[in-house]
């Protein structure tokens, strides 16, 4: 008897290692194929976004602006825009809101090639983008990348709105450690119930620098923007990266008042109310969220003290925008979308609110969810709703990935991924 659970014990490990190694090479081998050898550009090339190609771009605008007229007629809608998506800060919904306008519009966008991304979490060049050309020029990028200011810049023209979104790096590191850590080699032999707290409570014995998918789990808002994500946060080149970022940028969202974010966003890009509607997207089900104690937030708060510091200064210039645009003015206008979003939700929606994964109905609407489980939640359209409202409800509530098919974006290298990672990788 003894034997025999010994021999089985035995076969479980050994099965438990291959599954591992072959999980590993899987990795590895991907991360090959997402990570070619860059293609340089020669000095003469580097001038991608020319006066005439520009002044095309200024063309598709103003008939952009002339379809969609403000309610201030002392501006025009902008079009030309760079959005930093960062990860794990709300921003799948914007990118949502950016697709629609986009497409509405017939702009240009700059999209990835076989992937939702552009090869993250190498540096992005601009030989990343769809068909890129030398001498091309765009009206949005919008798809993940880690930030190099001056490989954005030859795409697009110089008068492009540079738009990013930040979140509380506690939040953020506690939601990016939850979601990605399957994928990151270095939390697998972390062993209790709490992977985090253990983390945490040691995080030098488990982290590595340099190891496979280790920025995920330190400072990540510092890496997505193209900075050294492992400096300690009393070192002066922490301050100097982000005051450097703040002259890159003429807008940075806070996900915490992500409706007074989506205000300014209309305010500065001048668009209307229509404009940026929302669902929520690509957000996890509230019983899949742990809290962390008090103990375990300064504990993360210290090990990603960059992250905080960008916060904190960002912050600081967010509420110095709300005050300039007015807190009242500020307040009726959140009530204003609020009180359209809900019509949306009652003219779209069934049941009006998002449900888990295993409920949603319809795959086209189906989030993509992270390896070994199903946390991410979607919706399901009512089964009557007015034909000439149809398409734009289902727009709302299409994720990314569908969205960027929908918009003959290549996705074999990513679908690949997805399959993988349901097929072979359920754990």
């Amino acid at each position: 008897m003894m034997s025999g659970m010994k021999g089985l014990k035995c076969t479980l490990v050994t099965q438990g290692l291959i599954l591992w190694c072959v999980f590993t090479n899987i990795l590895l081998v991907l991360y090959c194929l997402t990570h070619p050898t860059p293609r340089t550009i020669s000095g003469s090339q580097e001038d991608t976004c020319p006066l005439n190609v520009m002044k095309q771009l200024k063309t598709n605008g103003t008939i952009a602006a002339q379809q969609t007229k403000s309610q201030s007629e002392e501006c025009s809608p902008i079009v030309n825009i760079m959005f930093m998506k960062t990860h794990k800060t709300a921003s799948s919904t914007i990118l949502n809101i950016l697709f629609r306008f986009g497409e509405k519009h017939k702009l240009k966008f700059a999209f990835p090639d076989g992937r939702n991304d552009f090869y993250y979490p190498s540096p992005f060049l601009c030989s990343q983008v769809k068909h890129y050309r030398p001498g091309d020029c765009f009206n949005i990028i919008c798809n993940h990348l880690r930030f190099d200011r001056q490989e954005v810049a030859k795409l697009m023209p110089p008068d492009t709105v540079y738009v990013t979104i930040l979140r509380d790096p506690v939040d953020l590191f506690e939601s990016s450690f939850h979601y990605y850590r399957r994928v990151i080699p270095l939390t697998w032999r972390i062993i209790g119930e709490n992977k985090l707290a253990e983390f945490l409570n040691s995080p030098l014995a488990f982290y590595k620098p340099d190891a496979f998918n280790a920025f995920y789990l330190r400072n990540l808002l510092f890496f997505d923007f193209g900075l050294d994500n492992n400096q300690e946060s009393d070192d002066p080149g922490v301050m100097n990266d982000i005051k450097n970022l703040s002259t890159h940028f003429d807008l940075v969202l806070i996900a915490e008042y992500f409706e007074e974010s989506l205000i300014l966003l209309k305010e500065t890009l001048c668009w209307t109310m229509e404009d940026i509607l929302y669902f929520k997207l690509n957000a996890r089900k509230t019983s899949s969220v742990p809290r962390l104690t008090p103990e375990m937030r300064v504990k993360a708060l210290q090990w990603n003290g960059a992250d905080w510091k960008l916060y904190q200064y960002f912050n600081t210039t967010f509420w110095a925008r709300v005050e300039a645009f007015g807190r009242e003015r500020m307040k009726q206008d959140v009530k204003e979308l609020r009180r359209r979003n809900a019509e949306m939700k009652a003219m779209c929606l069934q049941g009006g609110v998002a449900v888990e994964a295993r409920k949603i109905q319809d795959s086209r609407f189906l989030p993509w969810q992270p390896v070994g489980e199903s946390s991410i939640q979607g919706y399901n359209m009512k089964k009557s709703i007015d034909p000439k409202f149809r398409t734009i409800c289902e727009k709302m509530v299409t994720p990314e990935i569908q969205y960027l098919s929908d918009l003959g974006v290549s996705l074999w290298l990513t679908r690949l991924w997805g399959w993988l990672k349901d097929t072979l990788l359920v754990v």
